[in-house]
């Protein structure tokens, strides 16, 4: 098999990998709650914990973080790339990740997630510390503010700068933008409602 059908294979599982909504999956197997149409309607940690508990939430987030871990730690253990091309195996196993949560091929790429834990996923592999400062981020506006959506919003704004200033690579943290751009597209309705005061907590 040669480097490029490694690459594209590689690609491919990241996606149908991504595409897993393990908040459906787990919420149809093992409880009453149909999360696509109760709450926000969305397949992620948040929405699952609100409605079906805390420890369902905790397994989808789990899962969702896997979703973007393990196809980067796969790229990131590929044999035969040289260093020049080995940042962007990693980062098309990443976004390739991401997108497969976005726009899930199960769901008909439709209802998927907002990208957070994935993106937090396959960014820990490629700068862990990076990832702890923006999880040190999360915590502290999650706290403050009892949103999970501003604890997001804001992780998700400091993970370029953190990639950048933790001397990553510059290809990190450009896709590092483009992955922060995709996520307030994905909370706009989030955004709306945290404007308008109508936002629900969930501490």
């Amino acid at each position: 098999m040669t480097l490029f059908y490694k690459i594209a294979g590689l690609m491919i599982f990241a996606y149908l990998l991504g595409s897993i909504p393990w908040g459906l999956v787990f919420t149809r197997a093992f409880t009453s709650v149909n999360i696509m149409e109760q709450g926000s309607g969305n397949i992620g940690a948040t929405n699952v914990k609100r409605l079906a508990g805390t420890h369902w939430g905790l397994l989808t987030l789990a899962g969702d973080v896997l979703k973007g871990l393990i196809p980067v730690l796969m790229a990131c253990s590929m044999p035969g790339i040289e260093n020049t091309h080995a940042q962007w195996v990693v980062i098309l196993a990443a976004f390739s990740a991401f997108l497969g949560h976005l726009f899930p091929i199960y769901l008909k790429f439709k209802k998927g997630g907002k990208g957070v834990a994935t993106t937090f996923g396959c960014f820990i592999a490629i700068s862990p510390w990076a990832c702890m400062i923006c999880l040190l981020i999360f915590i502290a506006m999650v706290y403050f503010s009892g949103r999970a959506s501003v604890g997001s919003l804001s992780a998700s704004a400091v993970l370029p700068p953190a990639i950048w200033i933790t001397g990553e690579p510059a290809l990190f943290a450009l896709f590092a933008v483009v992955f922060s751009i995709m996520i307030f597209w994905r909370h706009k309705e989030n955004i709306k409602r945290l404007v308008s005061g109508s936002e629900p907590k969930i501490l």
